[in-house]
């Protein structure tokens, strides 16, 4: 592919942009050049083909490259700058998500603390304890006493 410039001319002084339409697609071939020195047409040293033309067409290039790294670094910096943003933002998202999940937890203790608050504590177990204690001495000595283990079925 040959980018033309405004005059219709290809980047290589001397060349044209459009090939002529009797010639045969050119094929990318290895062939080794000859030895000597080859000339095709009038070939004159950049120097002397008026000094500036070369010169500048070298100018024109080499300034368009400085754009076009002026242009990656302008890129890259910016892509520098998103990733630092999505850094960030994803080690936000983490945080919430480890937030959320210590409020879920916190929840949750919360609600256990709540149903055993209502559970009696220790001290209401062993006055429960103590209780049904004397309770079951006192009506097995009363059943004895008013001999109501007969009313029970014989084995």
């Amino acid at each position: 592919m040959t980018e033309t410039s405004p005059s219709g001319r290809g980047f290589v002084p001397g060349t044209s942009a459009i090939p002529p339409a009797d010639s045969p697609p050119a094929v990318a071939t290895a062939v080794q050049a000859p030895a000597g020195p080859v000339v095709a047409g009038k070939v004159e040293p950049l120097s002397s083909h008026g000094g500036t033309a070369g010169g500048d067409q070298l100018a024109r290039i080499e300034d368009k490259c400085s754009r076009i790294e002026d242009k990656y670094a302008r890129s890259e910096a910016l892509l520098s700058r998103v990733e630092e943003k999505v850094e960030g933002a994803a080690g936000r998202m983490n945080e919430a998500a480890r937030q959320s999940d210590l409020s879920a937890l916190r929840s949750e203790v919360r609600a256990i603390a709540d149903r055993t608050r209502g559970l009696p504590g220790s001290g209401a177990l062993v006055l429960t304890a103590i209780i049904t204690a004397v309770l079951t001495v006192a009506l097995t000595i009363a059943a004895q006493r008013f001999h109501l283990d007969a009313m029970l079925p014989p084995r």
